[in-house]
């Protein structure tokens, strides 16, 4: 294998889908806003149709749809003429796609389309073709060559396919108000999804499994409660269960450091950290993460609106969930 020949051919392959890409920016034009127009202002749902490779476009066009926000799935023009047109109702919109515009199972099945009365939204690499002229409305995906060098894979064609169709799933999002919280719904078992629908309520340890001590007792004693319960860290309290302060790891090695220390008769409210960082429960699990970044600390108390103890978290915590 040469090496520097094979170098030139995957360049010559991103320019030439390169330029297919910046030449398709230019047909961003009132058919493209009928186009999103339509598929709007469906009640229904996207039905996504193409074949062969145009297919494989097409399904990955209508996962992008359905999680952005406007509700898609894809049908095989093959199986369509043959019992799966009646998954296609008269509150659908459908979007084909065809590099030549002449597929036959497309065809086939536009007169039954038609006679649903719903509009036909039409990608094509032909604006001549009989699909691009039975359409609705028609989005040219024309490519001036494919990046195969016989010019029979579809590649460019695919890659302008591909692109349109980004561009309509994502012009809709915007058009919707879509939000984050939004994809998130639609994505609960991604990084994502735990990213923005966890929060620190949803994690954080309560109860027995909290670590916490009262202001007045030794060092020894609150060693034994972060022993015990394992993160790291114990909060400290007042009367009022309050917190005052906290003690972590961290701490415990910087009063090691001074020297020869008796954890008997020194006081926790002497090498707590005070005041310390805390944290609402309805705070998102990712804010946790990123003040946890910032400050360099692996755990932090949880407190109520009048700053009482509830709970306490640990990056582990974050870990487990997939937050990090």
């Amino acid at each position: 294998m040469d090496k520097n020949k094979v170098f030139e051919i995957a360049r010559a392959v991103m320019e030439t889908e390169g330029q297919a890409i910046a030449t398709l920016s230019q047909r961003i034009d009132d058919n493209f806003a009928q186009a999103c127009e339509y598929m709007l202002r469906c009640k229904g749902r996207i039905v996504v149709m193409g074949m062969g490779k145009s297919g494989h476009i097409g399904g990955k066009i209508a996962a992008t749809l359905a999680s952005t926000g406007s509700p898609a799935f894809f049908v095989h023009p093959g199986e369509a003429s043959h019992g799966d047109l009646g998954m296609i109702t008269a509150q659908d919109v459908v979007l084909a796609m065809s590099n030549s515009g002449e597929t036959d199972e497309i065809l086939t099945i536009i007169p039954l389309i038609k006679r649903l009365g719903i509009p036909l939204v039409a990608l094509t690499g032909n604006p001549a073709s009989r699909i691009a002229t039975e359409a609705s409305v028609h989005l040219d995906i024309s490519v001036e060559k494919e990046a195969c060098p016989l010019g029979l894979a579809p590649t460019a064609s695919t890659t302008a396919t591909l692109v349109m169709g980004d561009a309509l799933a994502i012009s809709l999002l915007e058009s919707r108000g879509f939000t984050a919280d939004d994809f998130a719904l639609s994505h609960p078992g991604g990084r994502l999804g735990k990213r923005l629908l966890l929060h620190i309520g949803d994690l954080m340890h309560t109860g027995d499994t909290m670590p916490v001590v009262t202001q007045d007792v030794s060092l020894s004693e609150a060693l034994i409660e972060m022993t015990r319960k394992g993160l790291g860290m114990t909060s400290i309290v007042d009367e009022q269960n309050h917190v005052v302060g906290v003690f972590t790891d961290g701490d415990l090695r910087r009063v090691l450091d001074h020297g020869e220390v008796n954890v008997h008769s020194l006081s926790i409210k002497d090498c707590m950290t005070s005041p310390c960082i805390t944290l609402k429960q309805d705070k998102l699990a990712a804010e946790a993460l990123q003040i946890m970044d910032e400050k360099r600390i692996n755990a932090l108390p949880i407190v109520d609106n009048e700053q009482c103890l509830i709970g306490a978290l640990n990056m582990h915590d974050l870990l487990r969930a997939g937050v990090v």
